[in-house]
């Protein structure tokens, strides 16, 4: 089980270790966006940080209409208790996981300051 907590501002957040695969790694307080659709997104000072490889260029339609066109990168987090290879997708915002990373997954949250997140495989 993946534990977290939710901000004063009311996001669910959690720790995450992130690997790169030259053995470089960074924990990180990653914000859960179930409208991301991919698996993780990392600014570009800690994807260059940690090395990762470029893989290709993405497309994401925003919430407000407009399209986003974007860097991936490949890296290896902690989850659950493993490792797992992912898909990063490069913005300049607050690191989020998206539902790609949830998937198989039951997300738990008490919607109130201070309020835990939980994150349990799915039976």
């Amino acid at each position: 089980m993946i534990t977290g907590v939710v901000t004063p501002d009311r996001e669910a957040s959690v720790q995450l270790t992130v690997h790169s695969a030259t053995g470089l790694e960074t924990m990180i307080a990653a914000v859960i966006d179930t409208g991301f659709d991919g698996s993780l997104s990392l600014t570009s000072a800690v994807i260059s940080s940690l090395g990762l490889p470029w893989r290709g260029r993405g497309r994401a339609l925003l919430a407000d209409g407009s399209e986003s066109v974007f860097d991936i990168f490949e890296a290896t987090v902690d989850w659950d208790g493993q490792r797992r290879r992912v898909a990063v997708d490069q913005v300049e915002t607050l690191p989020l996981i998206g539902m790609a990373l949830l998937e198989g997954y039951e997300l738990t949250i008490q919607v109130r300051a201070s309020g835990s997140v939980s994150i349990r495989p799915l039976p």
